[in-house]
């Protein structure tokens, strides 16, 4: 079957190249070879070492051998701790909870899927570089505190106290919020609001959460080998019932609150320096405050425990669930807005907008494809899917200015490959749009007053009209119906 190319290799006016359009303004395109809006600043030390930061491998290979040696010094530890076999019970019993978390932060995530990449550097930073940091800062810092602070009639008791209240929600927070921290910075493509951190750091927090429980776990197992202790009235079953059943999501949600500040910071506009900078770090106070009070608890007896429990961390976790499928949702509507540019640009027919920002039409397209073509059509249309809903958040991140200079190439890219999978996607996105029910407000079409930079998207060659009364191309062109041929 013939296939066109892409637009921007076909023949047609020049004023419809890539980055000759400018949103706003009569300025015009930068020169060529220039990209937009200006070329990465220097590295951060300059010279060779700026070389060196650079390269990519280079610094993988470093995170990788900082995690390793991690792991095997955190193992050593907790192995030295609880014995071997006390280690092997409680690796098997901690364990058990991970694929429940997650599955459920994969569950949340589900608009445009976090790579596996990250999520496995987020795992182990939490399960090996930030357990590590914890374990040792939490020591020192207990026997700093009750030296300095502390008078003499202290006991070992209320070191406890101090240490798990006061110095581990500090450390432990702080050595979780690097792993959010990193990716905001080194992966920025794949950081676009509130979901992203939430998941990011509850997926940090799991891999902690993983590591203690198997100190605390194989430390209770052994407690119960020492004094003949066996069954439900076990310290072992004591402790797997409070930190496995009945808290499973504590570590996730202290961690979700320093997300949420860093997914906050993502979708502000590159102008909103203060609220890029001081809302991670109010978010990270509040982290160790959840955590702080939920450690101290503890010492209210078994009442004030549950009390806490009930009255203060449920609510705060329902709201916290609340607020991340309410910026689930924002992010489908960003989908349906932001692509409402490219279809009025011709690059999608107008079915497609609504079915791309629901998730039951992408699950209607995608189960038509296969039973009408095969599961490789299946993975098309996901394919498709996918690189849509990376489209809208890169034009969003140009509206907020955070685009970055590849914003033109990006958009190619992710233009060519939409228009590969055409044929076989747009078919099932039109049929399952019609399972979408209208919104109640419509979806405001895009006008040159409200468009940031960098540039008006380049319309399909084949489907090139004329300016409409607004300044973007009018739908359908006069000479080709809304939907190709056999798609109604």
């Amino acid at each position: 079957m013939h296939q066109s190319p892409p637009p921007h290799q076909q023949p047609g006016p020049p004023a419809t190249a890539y980055g000759q359009q400018p949103w706003t303004g009569p300025t015009s395109a930068p020169p060529a070879g220039a990209d937009w809006p200006h070329p990465p600043g220097p590295g951060p030390w300059g010279g060779r070492l700026s070389a060196l930061w650079a390269n990519k491998s280079l610094r993988a290979t470093a995170l990788i051998v900082l995690l390793s040696l991690s792991g095997l010094i955190i193992l050593a530890l907790v192995r030295q701790q609880t014995g071997t076999e006390g280690f092997l019970v409680g690796l098997g019993l901690a364990i058990l909870p991970v694929p429940l978390l997650i599955a459920a932060f994969r569950w949340m995530d589900r608009i445009e899927p976090e790579p596996w990449r990250n999520l496995i550097f987020a795992f182990a930073w939490g399960a090996c570089a930030a357990t590590l940091v914890a374990l040792i800062a939490n020591g020192f810092a207990t026997e700093w505190l009750m030296t300095t602070v502390a008078d003499s009639s202290s006991s070992q008791a209320d070191a406890d106290t101090w240490g798990a209240t006061l110095v581990a929600p500090v450390v432990e927070e702080s050595a979780k919020a690097a792993a959010v921290l990193l990716l905001f910075l080194f992966r920025r493509r794949d950081f676009n609001g509130i979901v992203d951190g939430v998941v990011i750091a509850g997926i940090t927090a799991t891999g902690f959460a993983f590591t203690e429980n198997i100190l605390y776990l194989g430390t209770a197992f052994v407690s119960d080998q020492e004094f003949g202790y066996s069954g439900i009235r076990s310290t072992t079953a004591a402790t797997f019932f409070i930190r496995a059943v009945m808290s499973p999501f504590a570590h996730p949600f202290f961690t979700a609150a320093t997300g949420i500040g860093f997914g906050i910071a993502a979708a502000a506009a590159q102008h909103q320096r203060a609220r890029r900078v001081l809302v991670p770090l109010a978010a990270l106070l509040g982290a160790m405050v959840l955590h702080g009070l939920w450690n101290g608890s503890a010492t209210f007896g078994g009442y004030g425990f549950l009390a806490v429990y009930a009255l203060f961390m449920v609510p705060v976790f329902g709201l916290l669930t609340w607020l991340t499928i309410w910026s689930r949702n924002n992010q489908l509507r960003t989908i349906r807005t932001q692509l409402t540019t490219y279809q009025a640009a011709g690059w999608f027919t107008p079915p497609e907008p609504i079915a791309l920002s629901s998730m039951r039409a992408r699950g209607i397209a995608r189960d038509l494809a296969r039973r009408t073509q095969g599961p490789a059509a299946a993975r098309i249309v996901a394919d498709y899917t996918a690189t849509a809903t990376s489209l809208a958040f890169l034009r969003h991140r140009a509206y907020l200015g955070t685009a970055g200079p590849d914003f033109t190439t990006r958009e190619r890219e992710l233009l060519d490959q939409l228009w590969q999978h055409r044929e076989t996607a747009q078919p099932a996105l039109a049929h399952a749009a019609l399972s979408v029910p209208l919104p109640r407000r419509p979806v405001p079409r895009p006008h040159l007053g409200m468009m940031p930079p960098p540039y008006w998207p380049t319309p399909p060659q084949a489907t090139y009209a004329p300016p409409g009364p607004h300044g973007y191309p009018a739908w359908p062109p006069a000479h080709q119906p809304p939907y190709p041929q056999g798609q109604r």
